[in-house]
């Protein structure tokens, strides 16, 4: 007869575990809830709502002084027909194509160097030192300073071609080399950030798999592509991607150096939204030039994400 009692009291025990378990899960979920809840609304407020809001103007005449009135597709096919917005489509591209790669290669190159040969040495600390400034510095900052330098009249580069004999450049106004230029400021202002990343992972790889390689017989350059770009490849992943993404917000280093000029030779997508928003007041139209560079950076997104997994995947 006291086995029945004594079964309940077991029960009642295990069920009273249970209670303060799940008592202590929904605490913790709550806590979790009340942490990201601030960062959520944040988000929700100033990134998500634009877009759709945005999304909703683009199809709308809209030009601030006046409510908005549906438009349809004007927008779109007025810009699809706009050749300003054709020259700022191809430069933007352009400028993707000569900074992404480039300031890839340099910030890895550099890394390494540091890496095996200034690991740990005052030199070493002093090169990511200096080559961190730029990162510092705004753009703004940096496409003033740059573009003193690579003035046609007492520029500090032109004079230092003088020496050599070589005639002045014409680096900002000639419609062949002012989106060149804006790329090179460019590529020097971001290698300093992308050093640090790259090194901080090279760092990361463990040194068995060198000593190893070294004893099979392993060559300098056999080491970097064997070893380190491999184990370096979520971290080139994350470098391409933000490089991507930067590149195509470009506005402040060509409107300070430049101002899209000369003509439109280097005009970029997001000038030609500032123009048509802020000068313009044609926010209809500026909003549908806002979707579609966002369609143009997922879709270009998709394609990245697909070539590192076929890589992964044939490996």
């Amino acid at each position: 007869m006291r086995i029945l009692p004594l079964f309940k009291e077991r029960s009642f025990g295990v069920l009273r575990k249970e209670e303060k378990s799940m008592s202590r899960k929904n605490k913790e979920a709550l806590q979790g809830i009340i942490y990201i809840l601030p960062s959520f609304v944040l988000i929700l407020v100033f990134c998500i709502v634009p877009i759709f809001m945005s999304a909703y103007f683009s199809f709308t005449d809209y030009n601030i002084m006046n409510p908005p009135v549906f438009a349809g597709i004007d927008n779109y096919v007025q810009m699809f027909k706009d050749d300003y917005v054709t020259a700022a489509v191809k430069n933007t591209l352009l400028y993707v194509l000569m900074t992404v790669p480039f300031q890839t290669i340099i910030s890895l190159a550099f890394a390494g160097f540091i890496a095996q040969k200034l690991n740990g040495k005052k030199g070493g600390e002093f090169l990511r030192s200096v080559m961190f400034i730029p990162v510092i510095a705004s753009a703004v900052t940096a496409g003033t300073i740059w573009r003193i330098i690579l003035s046609t009249d007492g520029g500090i580069l032109n004079n230092i071609l003088g020496i050599f004999g070589i005639s002045p450049v014409n680096w900002l106004g000639s419609t062949s080399t002012s989106l060149v230029s804006i790329c090179i400021v460019a590529v020097w202002k971001n290698v300093g950030y992308f050093l640090v990343i790259y090194y901080a992972g090279i760092m990361g790889i463990p040194k068995d798999l060198y000593e190893a390689a070294r004893v099979d017989g392993a060559t300098t350059i056999q080491q970097f592509t064997k070893i380190t770009l491999p184990m370096l490849k979520p971290i080139t992943y994350l470098v391409v991607t933000l490089g991507i993404i930067w590149s195509f917000q470009v506005f402040d280093l060509s409107y300070q150096m430049t101002g899209g000029g000369p003509g439109h030779s280097s005009v970029t997508l997001v000038m030609g939204i500032y123009n048509a928003a802020f000068k313009q007041y044609r926010m209809g139209y500026a909003c549908a030039m806002a979707m579609f560079l966002l369609v143009i950076i997922v879709i270009i997104n998709f394609l990245e994400n697909l070539f590192f997994q076929e890589k992964k995947e044939a490996r």
